[in-house]
């Protein structure tokens, strides 16, 4: 059996890989960057493409079982442009190519940004739909495309996972843990008693795993997260103290800081985009019962834990990653103006 991964050299799609490669499976990574994890060089077969070329992602789709659709432009990118040809076009041609290859199924990684900002938790896979943000609005046009590619035969499955952390995840929470490991105060939007769900990438790797060998997943739409999460305040205080560097949570007026940010954003200093101040001082949690009932899938770490987990690999690698700049979650962000922040912190 063989599986193409789009996206397949970053961080999702190399612990896909590896799950995939101890199940005695072959996998092909395909992805604009080339494959640099030594342990998946010569075991995995990477192939250097776009999915926004739709003759290379037919080629792609060749002689291969199962296709994970993981590539995707983060909200970081902040060009219309750019997230609507990679995450609508390029998903377009995923979807094309594993038509015309005959793929058994195909696994499309959406988002619970569909879900806007809604008053009521938690949130099913049937609940109204809201798209945030033009990543949101990506993710929304990615599943109409993945309804039209149903209608054509084609056995699509979606998965909306919250946000996944877990060894080799920089990014967003590099920022955070450079914070950390300098012992700054952390601020949070609000006094932090809202509920925020993370996911861990290993319990998101074992959903796909189970989506791809399963019958009952045909079709499916699976909400996807940790099931043991407690307020932001409480999970970041166990990292806090779990870290020992002196680091403790500071709040800040919610109102006045989505207001500065927000300007930061546009004036391109900052990192952060509207997805995440605008949810950081808001509930945002699914259920996760249809995956339970239907996989049998149990997340086994909560947001502490793999928070934890998350640090304590980076501190044990972030020598290498200095320097390192990109838009990827497998590097650091550049913090912008928040690098000076941090000095009042």
């Amino acid at each position: 059996m063989r599986i193409m991964i789009t996206g397949g050299t970053g961080f999702l799609g190399c612990h896909i890989a590896r799950r995939f490669l101890q199940e005695g499976w072959e996998a092909r990574l395909v992805d604009l960057l080339p494959l640099d994890e030594p342990d998946l060089i010569g075991r995995a077969e990477a192939v250097q493409a776009d999915v926004r070329d739709a003759e290379a992602m037919a080629r792609a789709c060749k002689d291969v079982d199962i296709v994970v659709h993981a590539a995707a432009a983060l909200p970081i990118q902040g060009s219309r442009a750019v997230i609507e040809a990679v995450n609508v076009q390029g998903s377009r041609n995923a979807l094309e190519g594993s038509l015309a290859a005959g793929v058994h199924r195909f696994v499309a990684i959406s988002s619970t940004a569909l879900y806007g900002i809604p008053e009521i938790h938690p949130l099913f896979e049937d609940s109204a739909l809201a798209p945030l943000g033009l990543y949101g609005e990506s993710k929304y046009q990615l599943e109409q495309a993945c309804l039209q590619y149903r209608d054509k035969g084609l056995d699509v499955t979606i998965v909306r996972p919250k946000t996944f952390i877990g060894t080799g995840r920089l990014g967003l929470f590099q920022i955070l843990f450079d914070w950390i490991q300098h012992g700054k105060k952390i601020p949070i939007l609000g006094p932090g008693d809202n509920r925020y769900q993370l996911l861990a990438v290993t319990d998101l790797v074992d959903a796909l795993w189970r989506i791809a060998t399963q019958d009952a997943a045909s079709n499916e739409l699976f909400n996807i997260g940790a099931d043991r999460f407690g307020t932001v305040r409480e999970d970041l205080e166990a990292l806090c103290r779990h870290a020992g560097t002196g680091s403790r949570l500071v709040s800040v007026p919610s109102g006045l800081a989505q207001f500065v940010l927000r300007g930061m954003e546009l004036a391109h200093l900052s990192p952060l985009v509207e997805w995440h101040y605008r949810t950081a001082a808001k509930d945002s949690f699914v259920s996760v019962d249809k995956a339970k009932r239907v996989l049998g899938w149990q997340p086994q770490l909560s947001n502490a834990e793999v928070l934890i987990q998350t640090y304590d690999w980076y501190i044990a690698h972030y020598q290498q990653y200095l320097g390192k700049v990109g838009l990827t979650h497998r590097v650091a962000w550049d913090q912008k103006l928040l690098k000076v922040v941090r000095w009042f912190f």
